[in-house]
């Protein structure tokens, strides 16, 4: 419960400035591929450093990590607040990202410690909703005190969650737990045990090449819509702030719902075949996304983007949390699924400011669903060996 909590703090914090940053980068002159830019810096840094620390806390233990990612959640903020350039956000976004990277792959690994065999899908999607739902409430939060204030008090609100979270794990998480791998002896395990297999390694399992493709696909279709949504929403619909929240926050709402009925349908069906159509609804949701030209259309397309990733994502973590057990290296799959995750919320922000800049905005959700349409038929190539 303490981990739930913390998580959730922290992601509504996260979310109650996503869907409004990329209008108030636009206020201050950045264009469209800047604004790509700032939304990708954070995955550039993410992606660095999450690997590395996945590894590591399957070594040193995982409140640590979660501790110090949370306190550096809260001085961003504060960073956030404090400036008004472009370049400077980037910075930011770029320490944001280290900080993040610290957080959720590891605290996905800790749940994965702690699940027993059968119910992966259950547990991760329980866990996922404290995840999600903090993500659906922040956009609503942060698009009303931006219309009621301004985005500053959008910022400060987002590090007084996050201290929350900091305060929460570092009374309540338990000292000293370290995690140990099923096929390694007990008395080789802690700081000097062996740390399991490397990520090229795990990449060589088809099943773990197929989540992470699959998971890096998705996600860069994320990465558009979270970063350009708002933006077209706001310049060509002009919606307001907290109108731009609701059609952000559907999305991951939806989703939220989803955690838990199909984290227990995974555990009875086929997961591949979840993946899969939860894959084919997330290419016709970004062709929506692209038809629609009013308030309500935004919010049934975004909708439906949601209800694909809330099919999709509960059988790819209970995969993950499955082959993380069997090869003894949790907290290193869990960092290769966040991986995944920070390569797509890179590709997208950035792929989408090139089109919008050299071509047009229509092209991007097109991308977007070519690109989720490659990686479904990709995944089931790799998972069907």
């Amino acid at each position: 419960m303490t981990l739930f909590s913390a998580v959730f703090v922290t992601t509504m914090g996260a979310g109650l400035v996503a869907p409004l940053l990329p209008v108030y980068a636009h206020e201050l002159g950045a264009g469209a591929s800047e604004i790509g830019l700032i939304f990708g810096s954070f995955s550039l840094t993410r992606s660095l450093f999450v690997p590395y620390f996945g590894k590591w806390s399957d070594r040193r233990g995982r409140r640590p990590f979660i501790v110090f990612g949370l306190f550096g959640y809260f001085l961003v903020s504060l960073a956030f607040a404090a400036t008004e350039g472009i370049w400077s956000l980037v910075a930011i976004r770029l320490a944001q990202g280290f900080a993040s990277a610290m957080v959720l792959p590891v605290a996905q690994a800790y749940v994965g410690d702690m699940t027993p065999s059968g119910w992966e899908g259950r547990m991760m999607g329980v866990f996922n909703i404290a995840l999600y739902f903090g993500l659906s409430a922040g956009p609503v939060l942060g698009g009303v005190l931006e219309d009621w204030a301004n985005i500053k008090v959008s910022f400060l609100s987002m590090g007084a969650l996050a201290l929350c979270g900091f305060f929460l794990s570092l009374i309540f998480l338990p000292r000293g737990q370290k995690p140990r791998a099923q096929n390694v002896p007990k008395e080789t395990s802690g700081p000097d045990r062996p740390a399991g297999p490397g990520y090229f390694a795990l990449l060589g399992i088809p099943a773990v090449r197929a989540l992470f493709i699959f998971r890096a696909t998705f996600t860069t279709a994320i990465g558009i819509t979270w970063t350009f949504l708002p933006l077209g929403a706001g310049t060509r619909l002009g919606l307001s702030s907290s109108a731009i929240g609701l059609v952000v926050m559907v999305n991951v709402l939806v989703a939220a719902v989803c955690q838990a009925p199909m984290g227990y349908l995974a555990d009875r069906i086929s997961k591949g075949l979840m993946i899969g159509v939860g894959g084919l609804m997330g290419v016709g949701a970004m062709l929506c996304l692209n038809e629609a030209s009013t308030f309500w259309g935004l919010v049934l397309a975004n909708s439906l983007f949601g209800l694909a990733g809330g099919i999709a994502f509960p059988p790819v973590m209970a995969l993950g949390v499955i082959e993380g057990r069997e090869a003894g290296a949790m907290g290193s799959l869990m960092g290769l699924l966040a991986l995944a995750h920070s390569l797509g919320m890179l590709a997208g922000p950035m792929l989408g400011g090139f089109f919008i800049d050299w071509f047009s905005f229509d092209w991007i959700f097109r991308i977007g669903s070519g690109i989720v349409a490659l990686g479904t038929l990709l995944f089931w190539t790799q998972y069907k060996r």
